[in-house]
Parts: structure tokens; C-alpha cells; sequence
């Protein structure tokens, strides 16, 4: 049996590489992200390595924010504590950094230079080192000069000598570029950071808000002094409230912070590879189905002639490893290479310009590839060699395969699973399931898969029949339309997997197209702001501009309302959260839909703030009530609660009085919003803020509607790489589609000479395949826009308490995915109606 089995499997060399490829293509998927993170991880090991390298200890403040959402304050250092940490016996050196995020250099074309998430760091010049090395003009000497590193030269356009704006901490100075450096290894930058250089004092003012101030502490050792001796010694001099660290350490935990990251992108990668093997699954389940009625007379005769049961199944599962083994070994090799292309990308992408590791294949690539590969395989055979188990000895004496059995059992099973599924997914969706909802959503999304492709049998003949009809005004649609729906099993199977992948990119449509849709009537029905000064948020914190803008505004006339906004994170009664600072409350609640819930809106005082209902009942706090709250800088301040604010769909926060800004991390405001009075002409008066703007190139004033399209631009890039990495899926779909046409081709061989015998030409032959292809495909498109809708407006509905109240179906797009969905059953449809046309007639018709 084994011999015959493996025999079997090398005379369908086609039909062993269709099977496979799905399978492959999964596998390169998993196998590819792990090989990928592994060489990311031992990259970043090697090159904060170099960067710590002069560096025995490090002394930093513990931030005064510290654990809040995405990242932490840091707090200042005085100046006094370079000396102390110096005198510490076994300290050879002990040098002050005044750095920071946020350095933002103007580029040649009047735009704010940005990067791909890496930090924009603004920093005191301690001239070179082996890490750090001038390559044109010197560092800077005078307030007015600054130095960058040359990826930020080239991203900019700019030269020694060019006169530079950069913004920080206060709004845009201008400053002449007197050098340019690089570091160690020929590179322009360290992990795609962009550094401007300042000289010291300028350092300390701009980026870290106060002169005396330093924000780190490089401590090398004496010679024979190990670094852990050395930070031992300071640490017991500085005190506890300061973190020292050896450059070890502070390598591990930096590499740690990054490794994060990755493990958050090789997630997504391993996310889209279960799609492209669940899809393939459909796939593979479909071939094995075929074949086994195909070889309905040839595993009866192997049953007459002895063959047990066991030896059936056994027969179907040794077909189904020998394919999984050898996609697995394919896909392994294809997952190194795009695993090494994805490092490479990664790696010089946005000027990154990070120096690689050796690609490696970590065991967790190999591992995940064979057990990936040989489970899907077999679990997908498994029904297949069932069925051949029971095919009964006795067929063997007949010609036809056995029929098709009833729809009742599978559609019972699919209505099932199809309630569970939607139960499991509703409970993860109301917000009860805590820190299990994404595990249950991701469930109730499967089984609901699972359920829907049961029930396709059941709507497969109806729907292809009805679409079969726009194709059946000639004699090879007739005949097209009625071999797509002769099958519905194996028409569903396949019509299945192009389904999955087109339902998951709808829902995300829907999804999408409902967030744009209630923000825009929010804005139309809500929002009395008719002009809005913002920016793209292209990291953590928001852009900014001159705060002296807001006066000149109020000035402008036609102007009624101006409210300014500042955004900090900070601690309230020792609990992270995103604060806000409004400039004019009262005008906020004219232009926004404020209403106090308790006590009253009016101007905030010294030491008062506004808070919505939601975060006052989190933080137990009502009108009159006192709250400690930390901010990036300064002391502790203890604020009243002047109103709690009832809860609305536009603008929920916790607002503070601008007696605080000072203590911002950012002492700058990000938002401003204009209210004109009745008549005015809206457009003179953004000319006006727009000439206000003119040294803030990071925002712009656009009204209600520009203001909506400019927050949800970034849906655009979300969606069109969830529909690239999803082509994956589409293209197994595709490859399902070849493999079902290309096998029925060779179960309908002699019909289809019969067919060529009794007049049909080459042509309408090759119609008859297209118009089947077209039809299954185009059902599948059906099934996954309407699954998509649904899994959509599922998650609408769950977010409406999260004021997400609109329901948008994005029809043009729907319109899209269907007319491409008819390409591709023509594309999927060339080879298998090329094969069936070239069938000899006489050979055809004499073929059992």
C-alpha cells in the first residue's frame, strides 16, 4: 500500500505542486517572521553594542511621569551632579547630555523633515569619539550653530553653511549648519534617529526647558575599575532617586524595547500566515475531495483485492504528508528569503540605515514550518480519507463515482457553528470578556468562517444558477453554468476560500468607512468650530506651534471664539492618563458639546481643572474635589475639580487650567479652535491664521470637513496594507479556483469529447470553462461581501458606545472587489480551458 501510494503520488507531479503551493505560501509566511525578528534582534544586539560601547555608566532621573500609555517623562538632572558623580572614586570621566526628542529641522522645501517612528533627538555637542565622527565643518560653538548627523542632511537638502529652522521645545529658531557627522562603521545614522547637535546651554534651554539641566550623565571608568564597581559606588553617592546603569544594561534594555516591537510585527506576519493556511486548507480539502471521486473505481478495486479501511485512510494521509513535508521544505526556503528581504527593507528603509546581522534560521523557523506544513496538510485530508475508507468494494464494478450525498447533515452543522461562532464573537465584543477579548473575537471570527463555509453547499446551487443565467444567451454559458452548480459541495469548498480573504478586508472596509462616516456627522451636527489648526501626528507627541499665535488670532477680525489646546501625559492621585490644557473653557463648550454634569463651566483658575464623567468615576472624584496631579516637569500640583463634564460623542478629557503649562513637556499648543461670528467670510480669515502659521510648516488650517479627511488619511494606509498582505489569501484562493478547474477537466474527459464530437469547438470549450471559472469566483465574492458587511456592522455595533453610531458600506469599493472577482475567475480559468480544448476527441471518448 505504501509503495502504491507513493507510486500515485509521483504520476501527478501537477497535481502534488497545486496541493502544495497553498501550503507553501503559508509556511513561507510563519518561517519567514521568525527568521526575520531573529535577525532584527542579533542586529539591534550589535549595533547598541557599539553604541554603549564608551559608555561604563550611565546616571538618569527617575521620570516624574513614569507608565503612562506609550512612554515615559523624563525628568532633569542639575548641573551640580556632573562634579558629584565625578569625584566618585573609580570614575575617570563624568560628561553631562542635555538630550531629548523631539528636534524638528525644517528641510529645503519648507516641510518639517520626518521619519519612519525613529526618535528626531536635539542634543549637547561633546565633539567626536569612535562612535561619533565629523565628516564636513566642525561642532558648533556659537548660540546660533548647530551640527547634524548626514541622514538628516540628505533627508533635509541641506549643506554646511545653509541657514537651518528647527522647532523644539519653543517655537522655530533659526540657526547656520557648521558641521556634519556620521558614526563608526561608515553609517549616517543610528537606527534611523535624526541628531541636531546644539551647543550646550542652547541644548538645555530648547530641549530640555531649563539652562543647569542635563538629562543624562556618561560615565566612564578608571582603568582597572570593572562598570559594576563604578555604578555600585555612584549609585550609593547620588541616592535613590536617581537610576544608574552600566552600558550593558542599558544595552539589554534598550534591544529589549525594540525586540517589543518586533514581536508586535512578527505577530501580524504570523496572523496573515494562520489566513493564507486557513485559507489553504479550503484548498486542500477541495483537491483531496476530487481525487478521491476521481479514483472512486481505483480505491474500490484496491478494497476488493484486500485493503482494509485502515490501509484506505492510511493511503490518503500518506499522500497528504508526502505533500506537506515537501512544502514545508519549500516553504522553509522561501520564508529565509523573504525573512532576509523584510530585514533588509527594514533595515534601510527611511534612511534606518542599520547595519545587519547574518541572516540566521532560528529553530522556532524550522520547528514552526514542518509542524505547520504536516499539521495543515493532514488536517485538511483528513474528511477526504474518511470518505475513501468507506467507498465500498462493490463500486468497483461501476462506472459512475458514487453520488453526491445530502446537504442536511452539513448544513445542520454549519448553522451550528455558524451561532456559536457569532456567539463567542458577540461576547468578546461587549466588552465583558477583559483582558480575553481579543482571543475570543479572534475565535468567534473562525468558527463563524468555519460555520458560513458549512452553509455554502446549501446556497451554492440557487446563487450559481441565478448568476449562470447573465452568461447563459449562448450554448458554452449553458453548459458553464451548469457544471459550476452540478457540484455544490466542491463549488462551495472552493468558492470558500476566495471568500475568507475578501470578507476579512470588507469588514475592515466597513469598519473603517463607519469611523469616517460618524466623525463627519459629528462634525456637521455637533461641532461649532469652523476652522481648525492642526497637524499630522507623525509620533508620540502631536505638532505644535507658537502659542503667541492664539493672541494674534482673537485679534483677527470676524473671529468670535478662539480656544487653544496643549497635550501632556501625566498622573492623577498616582494613575497615568492624557491631559489636556484649555486655554478658554467657555469657548470650548460653545464650539464643542461640553455640559457640566457638576459644578459649572467657567474660565479654570490656578490649580483647577474640567473632567469628563467617565475618568471621574474611574478616579472617584466629584465637583470640589481635590486631586494630586503629576506632570512632565515640576512639582506635584494639587488641583480642584471646578466641573465633571457629561458624557458626549466629540470631546471626552481631562482639561486643565493653563496656570500648568509651564510643567508641560511641551509648552506649546497643538490644536486651536475658531469660531467666527454670523456673516463673517470664513475664507479671509484662514488666509490670515494661514499667515499666522508661516514659521509652524508641522500644522494648518482647515476647516471642519479638511480637518475629519486629515485624521482619517491614515485609514488609507491601514487599509491598503491589510488588503496587500491579504492578496496572499486571495492569490491561494486563485490557485484553488486553477486546481478545481483543472481537476474537473480531467474527471469530465470523456464528456468533455463527447461534447467535442457532437460539434462544440475549441472556443466554445475553452467559453464553457470561463464561464464555470467566472461563476464560482463570483460567488465567492458574493459570499465574502456579505459576510464582510456583517462582520462589520458587528463591531459598529459593538463600538457604539465608544460614539461610533454610523453604519457606511463602502459600495464603491464592494464594486471593486466584485468586478475583480470576475477577473480573476477569467485569469484562474486560462490553463484549465487551454487543457480541455486540446483534448483529443477520439482518445477522449474511448478514456474510462
Amino acid at each position: 500500500m505504501l509503495r502504491a501510494t507513493l507510486k500515485s503520488v509521483l504520476s501527478r507531479k501537477l497535481r502534488l505542486v497545486l496541493s502544495g503551493l497553498a501550503v507553501v505560501l503559508g509556511v513561507m509566511f510563519v518561517s519567514g517572521a521568525f527568521v526575520l525578528t531573529d535577525t532584527l534582534g542579533r542586529s539591534f544586539d550589535s549595533l547598541f553594542a557599539g553604541v554603549y560601547a564608551g559608555t561604563d555608566v550611565a546616571v538618569t532621573a527617575k521620570p516624574a511621569v513614569a507608565g503612562v500609555d506609550s512612554g515615559e517623562r523624563p525628568t532633569n538632572l542639575p548641573a551640580d551632579l556632573v562634579a558629584k558623580v565625578r569625584s566618585v572614586p573609580g570614575v575617570a570621566t563624568a560628561t553631562g547630555v542635555a538630550q531629548a526628542d523631539g528636534a524638528r529641522v525644517i528641510g529645503g522645501n519648507g516641510k518639517v523633515v520626518t521619519t519612519m517612528g525613529a526618535p528626531r533627538l536635539g542634543t549637547n555637542w561633546t565633539g567626536t569619539s569612535d562612535l561619533v565622527q565629523l565628516r564636513e565643518g566642525r561642532g558648533p560653538q556659537a548660540a546660533d550653530e548647530i551640527a547634524v548627523n548626514a541622514a538628516l542632511a540628505k533627508a533635509a537638502g541641506i549643506k554646511v553653511g545653509d541657514r537651518v529652522g528647527v522647532l523644539t521645545l519653543q517655537p522655530k529658531k533659526t540657526f547656520t549648519l557648521v558641521g556634519i557627522f556620521g558614526y563608526s562603521g561608515d553609517r549616517d545614522s543610528i537606527g534611523g534617529s535624526m541628531f541636531v547637535a546644539f551647543t550646550e546651554p542652547v541644548a538645555q534651554e530648547l530641549m530640555l526647558g531649563a539652562k543647569g539641566t542635563y538629562s543624562s550623565i556618561d560615565v566612564t571608568a578608571a582603568p582597572g575599575q570593572s562598570p559594576e564597581k563604578v555604578r555600585d559606588a555612584v549609585r550609593a553617592e547620588v541616592g535613590g532617586g536617581y537610576e544608574v546603569k552600566t552600558g550593558k544594561e542599558l544595552q539589554a534594555a534598550t534591544v529589549d524595547s525594540f525586540r517589543q516591537g518586533l514581536s508586535f510585527f512578527n505577530n501580524i506576519l504570523l496572523g496573515f500566515a494562520g489566513v493564507a493556511l486557513f485559507v489553504g486548507v479550503f484548498l486542500i480539502l477541495n483537491t483531496f475531495s476530487i481525487i478521491v471521486a476521481q479514483r472512486t473505481r481505483e480505491l474500490a478495486l484496491m478494497r476488493a483485492v484486500g485493503a482494509s479501511r485502515r490501509q484506505m485512510i492510511g493511503a490518503v494521509l500518506v499522500e497528504a504528508a508526502a505533500i506537506g513535508l515537501v512544502a514545508s521544505v519549500v516553504g522553509l526556503a522561501a520564508g529565509i528569503g523573504v525573512g532576509a528581504g523584510l530585514a533588509y527593507v527594514f533595515g534601510h528603509v527611511g534612511g534606518t540605515d542599520l547595519p545587519l546581522a547574518s541572516i540566521g534560521v532560528p529553530a522556532a523557523a524550522v520547528i514552526g514550518a514542518f509542524g505547520v506544513g504536516l499539521v495543515v496538510t493532514l488536517v485538511a485530508a483528513l474528511l477526504p480519507a474518511l470518505r475513501a475508507s468507506r467507498i465500498p468494494p462493490v463500486a468497483a464494478l461501476q462506472e459512475a463515482a458514487t453520488p453526491d450525498r445530502p446537504l442536511t447533515k452539513i448544513t445542520v452543522a454549519g448553522g451550528l457553528m455558524s451561532a456559536a461562532g457569532a456567539t463567542v464573537g458577540g461576547y468578546g465584543l461587549s466588552g465583558k470578556a477583559g483582558d480575553s477579548t481579543m482571543w475570543l473575537i479572534m475565535a468567534g471570527v473562525l468558527v463563524s468562517f468555519i460555520g458560513v463555509a458549512l452553509l455554502t453547499p446549501v446556497l451554492a446551487r440557487p446563487v450559481v444558477s441565478v448568476l449562470g443565467r447573465l452568461f447563459s444567451w449562448s450554448v458554452p454559458g449553458k453548459l458553464g453554468r451548469l457544471n459550476s452548480g452540478r457540484n455544490p459541495r466542491r463549488t462551495a469548498i472552493t468558492a470558500a476560500a476566495l471568500m475568507v480573504g475578501l470578507a476579512l478586508i470588507t469588514g475592515v472596509n466597513v469598519i473603517l468607512s463607519s469611523v469616517t462616516a460618524t466623525l463627519h456627522k459629528q462634525g456637521d451636527t455637533l461641532v461649532k468650530a469652523d476652522l481648525i489648526v492642526s497637524g499630522e501626528q507623525m509620533a508620540e507627541m502631536p505638532p505644535t506651534f507658537d502659542p503667541a499665535v492664539l493672541d494674534k488670532m482673537r485679534g483677527i477680525p470676524g473671529v468670535r471664539d478662539v480656544a487653544g489646546e496643549y497635550y501632556d501625559r501625566a498622573t492623577l492621585n498616582g494613575q497615568g492618563w492624557g491631559v489636556d490644557v484649555v486655554t478658554d473653557l467657555p469657548a470650548m463648550a460653545r464650539m464643542f458639546p461640553l455640559n457640566a454634569k457638576e459644578g459649572s463651566i467657567g474660565p479654570l483658575g490656578p490649580d483647577q481643572l474640567a473632567i469628563d464623567e467617565a475618568h471621574a468615576k474611574i478616579l472617584n472624584l466629584h465637583a470640589g474635589s481635590t486631586v494630586t496631579v503629576q506632570l512632565s516637569r515640576g512639582a506635584p500640583h494639587t488641583m480642584t475639580v471646578a466641573a465633571v463634564l457629561a458624557k458626549n460623542d466629540v470631546f471626552n478629557s481631562i482639561m486643565l487650567s493653563p496656570s500648568v503649562v509651564g510643567d508641560l513637556r511641551v509648552p506649546q499648543p497643538s490644536w486651536a479652535y475658531v469660531r467666527v461670528v454670523p456673516g463673517a467670510d470664513v475664507a479671509a480669515v484662514r488666509a490670515q491664521i494661514d499667515r499666522l502659521l508661516a514659521d509652524s510648516p508641522e500644522v494648518n488650517v482647515t476647516d471642519r470637513s479638511g480637518y475629519i479627511q486629515q485624521q482619517t488619511k491614515q485609514f488609507d494606509a491601514v487599509l491598503m496594507m491589510i488588503q496587500v498582505l491579504l492578496a496572499l489569501a486571495i492569490l491561494i484562493a486563485v490557485l484553488g479556483i486553477v486546481n478545481t478547474l483543472a481537476l474537473s477537466v480531467l474527471e469530465r474527459t470523456r464528456e468533455l469529447g463527447l461534447l467535442r464530437a457532437i460539434g462544440l469547438r475549441r472556443g466554445q470549450v475553452m467559453r464553457m470553462v470561463t464561464v464555470e471559472s467566472v461563476v464560482i469566483s463570483v460567488f465567492g465574492a458574493l459570499l465574502g461581501l456579505a459576510v464582510g458587511c456583517g462582520l462589520g456592522a458587528a463591531v459598529v455595533r459593538a463600538l457604539r458606545s465608544e460614539g461610533i453610531t454610523s453604519l457606511a458600506l463602502p459600495w464603491s469599493q464592494m464594486g471593486v472587489y466584485l468586478v475583480l472577482a470576475g477577473v480573476v475567475g477569467v485569469v484562474a480559468a486560462v490553463l484549465p480551458a487551454v487543457r480541455a480544448a486540446r483534448i483529443n476527441v477520439l482518445g477522449a471518448i474511448a478514456h474510462e
